[in-house]
């Protein structure tokens, strides 16, 4: 099936879970999705959290789809379950139970960050993403590729992967267990990827274009054009012999920047600079906790709101 028709069958199913009846008793979610590749995996230690973010957080609820390599079957299979720890790399599930991993990723702290930022919604969450994984087709290597049009012999790619957690996601009607159908309202999209296309010149220099692509395909299956979208920067931990682990990352940083400038509904996270390293892809456990707080604060920002 072509990337258009695909979209067109997500966003009619899209359409009839997103405009569920209000009922008695019902509640209605501010949902978020995040996705992009190993950065927004997670590779924080569940061990280094603070406190308040040890245990499950009640008011805010997750749905992770579970990933799969292009050419595999659709999957994005998981659960609607309050969000705790675990939701970093090595997280499964199989839509009967979640395996949860002794990682975490920006969800927590970001949840945390909006609940005080807008302490009025409940919050909702759909996570899909997988490590190593480009937009650019010519990029994708082992790992995965986020382009629609990426072919291989089942046609199958990690858009297709993101719509199938959609769409486990979306169907279910109550995500909180309270015996009343929930309204789930999109309310934006946190993408961290871009490292993965930063190996080579003519595929950073493509990076603008092919992000604006997939935002826009984003926004279409939530239904909502001017839906927002924060982007995390990509950093470089320097700990290549050269000095760069992604040698055209600095051509992909301006790529991320000129996307936001061009989109009215959009910011750029800029603080990955700061962050330490726990090897030398991957920010330590602090930095998770700040990349977090800083999608929330950027993410209120658009929505009308002053941190």
């Amino acid at each position: 099936m072509n990337s258009s028709l695909r979209l067109y069958f997500s966003c009619m199913l899209t359409a009839l879970c997103l405009c569920v009846p209000l009922m008695l008793g019902a509640k209605t979610y501010k949902l978020y999705v995040l996705a992009g590749q190993s950065n927004m995996d997670g590779y924080g230690y569940n061990r280094d959290l603070p406190a308040a973010l040890q245990g499950p957080m009640p008011n805010v609820m997750i749905f992770h789809g579970n990933t799969a390599p292009d050419g595999a079957e659709p999957d994005g299979r998981g659960i609607w379950r309050a969000l705790q720890p675990g939701h970093g790399v090595g997280f499964q599930s199989d839509g009967k139970t979640n395996t949860y991993s002794s990682r975490f990723g920006l969800e927590l702290s970001f949840a945390q960050r909006m609940a005080e930022l807008e302490p009025e919604q409940s919050i909702a969450l759909i996570k899909y993403s997988r490590g190593g994984t480009s937009i650019d087709i010519a990029a994708a290597a082992q790992f995965g590729c986020w382009d629609p049009d990426y072919r291989d012999q089942n046609a199958v790619n990690q858009y297709d992967h993101f719509l199938a957690t959609l769409r486990h996601a979306l169907r279910v009607r109550d995500i909180d267990g309270d015996g009343q159908p929930d309204e789930l309202l999109p309310a934006g999209i946190l993408w961290m990827q871009g490292e993965s296309d930063a190996h080579q010149l003519h595929i950073a220099q493509k990076y603008e274009a092919q992000l604006k692509r997939l935002m826009d395909l984003m926004r279409a299956a939530l239904l909502t054009d001017d839906l927002p979208v924060v982007i995390g920067r990509i950093s470089d931990s320097g700990q290549d012999a050269d000095g760069k682990v992604w040698n055209y990352g600095q051509v992909v940083r301006q790529a991320q920047a000129a996307f936001v400038a061009k989109d009215e509904a959009a910011a750029l996270v800029t603080s990955t600079d700061q962050y330490g390293y726990s090897d030398k892809w991957h920010y330590d456990s602090a930095g998770y906790l700040d990349l977090g707080r800083q999608f929330a604060e950027k993410m209120a920002v658009l929505h009308g709101r002053k941190p």
